[in-house]
């Protein structure tokens, strides 16, 4: 899943993504309010790690923009011990959670995890479909109760997939949430169809149903 860390401090903000990518996630960042901006409205993203204190504006005003957009992104708010609040006023405007300032990483990592199965899976600690039983947080799948090896990339395009079954997505979308914001504009599209075509053939050597059906031209749907 698509992160995006909105962060003044350089230090800490490469050592939240740096984390957060050896956990498996695609992470974006912004160091500052009109970065922070122009990535909200020009990408979509699964959670936003906001401070609220940043150069050039505040990022109670990013918030606002996303409701405005009707993002369904889910927003962790992180501040200073002494923005009760800001914090507050973030909750108030649409924010789901937040931390305080120094935090473990280790924390942000169960809250992100906590707030996408509230988002996407009704909070639910696994994920089934049919056949198909997926885990998050040890980033495990089976199909038919046997453990199925998948890559990294196979695994986050399995739980997109998953997350967004009925839905067409557009191969576009699916490049931007797998493989970064500089992916969504590039002119060919042949990985995607490489990590399409290993998962299908592992979930069917499994023993699995193959539910990716590609819409000509468009991208794929699921279910």
């Amino acid at each position: 899943m698509k992160i995006l860390i909105i962060e003044d401090e350089i230090a800490l903000r490469n050592s939240i993504r740096e984390y957060l990518e050896g956990q498996g996630y695609i992470c974006e960042t912004a160091g500052d309010f009109q970065e922070a901006i122009h990535k909200v409205h020009d990408y979509e993203y699964d959670c936003i790690v906001a401070d609220i204190n940043l150069p050039k504006g505040n990022g109670l005003d990013i918030i606002r923009a996303l409701k405005r957009m009707q993002s369904h992104a889910g927003i962790i708010i992180i501040s200073a011990k002494d923005a009760l609040e800001d914090k507050l006023a973030g909750l108030q405007l649409g924010a789901d959670d937040y931390l305080t300032k120094p935090f473990h990483l280790s924390e942000l990592n169960a809250r992100i995890h906590a707030l996408l199965r509230r988002k996407n899976f009704n909070g639910n600690t696994s994920i089934t479909f049919n056949e198909i039983t997926i885990t998050p947080a040890s980033q495990t799948v089976e199909v038919n109760h046997q453990p199925l090896s998948l890559t990294g990339k196979e695994y986050q395009l399995l739980l997109y997939l998953i997350a967004n079954q009925h839905r067409l997505i557009t191969k576009s979308a699916l490049a931007g949430h797998l493989w970064g914001d500089a992916y969504d504009q590039a002119g060919t599209y042949d990985f995607i169809y490489t990590h399409i075509k290993n998962l299908r053939r592992k979930m069917m050597e499994a023993g699995g149903n193959d539910y990716i059906k590609t819409v000509y031209g468009t991208g794929y749907r699921f279910g």
